[in-house]
């Protein structure tokens, strides 16, 4: 075997802290790896795909000795910095063709959704969480135009189609869970699940007995194959190792992989200042998807401090995976003007808290999955629902390492690999222009 050294060209860089991290309690990390040691395993990244990846391979395979590794503290990640829901059913079944070919695909997309949630359902219940951080709530798709309420009918014509229950909601019935008055029309799914994300990933880190161990605040400088396994360099130590899983998202291009496959997008969210639960009439606890994709998302959350409100719109193309102060408040202009035209007997409210959070898109809406080069294999590339997607990539793949066989390990070594994309600037160009036209086709939604 040909030594080969993939050198990680930048490490993740997340911008302000989210509004979900800020909520808790300040975390104290694992220790950093200072030392060499040698592993099993060793998983790069610890949210969403790492961590899933980590229960799966100590269910599996009890006696493997892990290393979980990652280059910031658990929660501060994109996993930490999405709106909180785990949606269990497909976002477009509503459009295209619904021939048989279309049946399948949405009943793959469900069952990896489902197996994502039934995983961390049975973390919730053997560690008794309770529904701040898990709650099996259901969640509402919401309309504010007439266009939107015929594309939540056309949705509800779909889930028909696949047998998924569900309710359709008038006027009054949307105002009694959401307590506003500009919503035209709703639509409720009872299989999703709501979480306080940041929350849930640190719930997790922690539980990790021996064999498996995490190294907070320990990027991976570099990785090096070689006949003899591999080797993960970090800034105090290393890992040798036989298997690696990448579990970084849009970050394996930074060591090349998934490189002219990527599309690096960021999405944004701000959450209010507390109020007293009085305020606004309709359920403390809610949270609802837009009835157009590039929509915006809102939640509803409370606390000993009080309700808030959480609103998430906005998609910009970063393809140096950052984002800045100026695009943080950008889109916090837009959701100011959102919330006055959902809420707007409490546009008054100010957000405390404004962040961004990062997502990795392939051009066939594929994950970057499997073996990348010898001894490593990827679990990247959420397509912007990491969820349940990514959970379910690094369930995919710890079964992949063990050989372990499953209709979840089927469906993702069935997916096609990443198209490549066009040569930049095009794909830079494209991309900004599309996300525009997207955002603009969602118009009030």
């Amino acid at each position: 075997m040909t030594r080969k050294t993939f050198r990680a060209r930048r490490l993740p860089a997340h911008g302000v802290e989210s509004g979900w991290s800020a909520l808790l309690a300040p975390r104290t990390p694992t220790p950093e790896l200072d030392r060499a040691i040698t592993v099993d395993v060793v998983i790069i990244g610890a949210g969403f795909a790492g961590l899933a990846a980590a229960v799966r391979l100590a269910h599996l395979e009890p006696r493997l000795s892990v290393a979980v590794i990652d280059a910031d503290m658990v929660g501060n990640g994109a996993s930490g910095r999405n709106s909180g829901f785990l949606i269990d059913l497909p976002h477009d079944i509503s459009s295209g063709n619904f021939g048989v070919d279309g049946v399948t695909k949405s009943h793959n997309e469900i069952l990896i959704a489902r197996t994502a949630i039934q995983h961390y359902a049975r973390l919730a219940e053997e560690n008794g969480w309770n529904k701040d951080l898990f709650d099996r709530s259901g969640k509402y798709s919401v309309a504010m135009t007439d266009a939107g309420t015929k594309h939540l009918a056309a949705y509800s014509s779909k889930l028909n189609s696949l047998g998924e229950p569900h309710q359709v909601l008038g006027a009054e019935e949307i105002e009694e869970v959401t307590g506003t008055r500009s919503f035209k029309s709703g639509l409720f799914t009872p299989g999703a699940v709501v979480v306080q994300p940041a929350a849930m990933v640190r719930a997790i880190a922690d539980l990790f007995p021996e064999p498996v161990r995490l190294f907070e605040r320990t990027p991976a400088l570099s990785i090096e194959t070689s006949s003899s396994g591999c080797t993960v360099k970090t800034p105090k130590g290393v890992v040798r190792v036989a298997r690696i899983i990448l579990a970084t998202n849009g970050h394996a291009e930074s060591f090349g992989f998934g490189s002219g496959e990527l599309l690096h997008v960021f999405t944004y969210a701000s959450l209010t200042e507390p109020f007293p639960p009085s305020a606004l009439g309709g359920s403390r606890k809610w949270g609802a998807t837009p009835a157009a994709p590039m929509g915006t998302t809102i939640r509803r959350i409370n606390g000993t401090d009080g309700d808030r409100l959480l609103i998430r719109s906005r998609y910009t193309y970063k393809p140096d995976i950052e984002v800045g102060a100026a695009s943080i408040k950008s889109a916090g202009d837009l959701h100011d003007r959102k919330f006055a035209d959902r809420f707007p007997d409490h546009r008054h409210l100010k957000m405390q808290y404004r962040w961004a959070g990062a997502m990795a898109l392939t051009r066939n809406s594929v994950p970057l999955f499997g073996q990348v080069a010898d001894g490593i294999f990827a679990a990247c590339a959420c397509n912007g629902i990491g969820g349940t997607k990514s959970t379910a990539a690094g369930i995919a793949t710890a079964e992949l390492l063990v050989g372990h066989r499953s209709k979840l390990g089927e469906i993702f070594r069935s997916f096609e690999k990443p198209q490549a994309l066009p040569p930049r600037p095009f794909t830079d160009v494209g991309a900004r222009l599309n996300l525009k036209f997207r955002e603009w086709r969602a118009g009030r939604e």
